[in-house]
């Protein structure tokens, strides 16, 4: 199977959230997914708001990251967590 390459913007529920912690968190649940994060990226949105980006590799036939998203979405501080981004790996 292929390997794919996703995007998790992940919003927080404020301005005074701590990213770090969040990314902390989110990065350990997508090794329990059986992802590898590459990259962070805090990305500006408004009025000092930032949302982060965890672009990570994963199997393709691990199917959907719904379950992923439902489980960042708990974390304390996170507001919503969508896919950005879905690229095929290819090599």
């Amino acid at each position: 199977m292929a390997q794919v390459v996703i995007t998790l913007r992940i919003m927080p529920s404020g301005v005074d959230v701590d990213l770090g912690k969040i990314a902390e968190e989110a990065t350990s649940k997508i090794k329990e997914f059986d992802g590898e994060v590459g990259k962070k990226e805090e990305q500006p949105v408004a009025f000092g708001l930032k949302a982060l980006n965890l672009i990570f590799v994963m199997d393709e036939s691990k199917g959907s990251t719904e379950d992923l998203e439902n489980q960042i979405s708990e974390i304390d501080g996170v507001q919503s967590v969508e896919v950005s981004d879905v690229r095929r790996a290819i090599g």
